[in-house]
């Protein structure tokens, strides 16, 4: 086995010490190299914890951020996972060395295709993509055992809700200025949220750009 390199060393040290403690999630994190997902410019601050800059007026997420959610959404080998926001594909590619399969969704088109080169040039070939609004989940494959939203939403998205498989999470910022990491369980009666802390995303946008 492969040893990693000191400054991925360093960064998992800096989630363990952040509060990340589930293995298969720092695992994962380990295994996918952050720096295939960040803007040249950008790339000698791949595994610093910090969100960066991506095309399209968005960011690949902070690597605690990440680590966060994916720990929270709880992922099992044999769950389907609706990820809505596929921006550099980084998230993606994260869960995807934890479940059976992601759909991921991105409005901007040219993001989406980036997105997907990498998962190829990965070889991470239990990621199926499409561009569409994410506000609106992905029907067909219904139901997920977990959805996570990587864009801040006004309120807890009622499509995404009745995608998700009953006893089945989902994450997601909440807010405008100030937002609020949450997790959202179905339950048989309705919803039960656990507020996880202070987050910084993008706008949720309704529609695709020309659309």
């Amino acid at each position: 086995m492969a040893v990693a390199e000191p400054r991925v060393i360093r960064l998992l040290m800096e989630l363990r010490g952040q509060g990340i403690s589930d293995t298969r999630t720092l695992a994962a994190i380990e295994k996918v190299p952050r720096d295939r997902f960040v803007a040249e410019p950008f790339l000698d601050q791949a595994y610093e914890n910090h969100a960066l800059p991506i095309a399209c007026s968005q960011t690949i997420s902070q690597p605690l951020v990440v680590a966060l959610m994916t720990q929270a959404l709880d992922v099992t080998d044999r769950m389907k996972v609706l990820e809505v926001g596929t921006g550099s594909g980084y998230q993606a590619a994260v869960l995807a060395q934890l479940c059976r399969r992601v759909y991921t969704i991105e409005r901007h088109k040219p993001l989406l295709l980036e997105a997907e080169a990498r998962f190829r040039a990965l070889r991470i070939h239990n990621i199926t993509a499409k561009v569409g609004d994410g506000a609106r989940g992905w029907p067909e494959q219904a139901p997920f055992e977990r959805i996570i939203v990587t864009a801040a939403a006004h309120d807890i998205p009622p499509l995404l809700v009745e995608q998700l498989a009953i006893g089945g999470i989902m994450v997601l910022p909440l807010g405008d200025t100030d937002q609020d990491l949450v997790k959202v369980t179905r339950t048989a009666d309705g919803i039960d949220i656990q507020h996880l802390g202070a987050v910084r995303f993008v706008p949720l946008v309704e529609g695709v750009p020309g659309g």
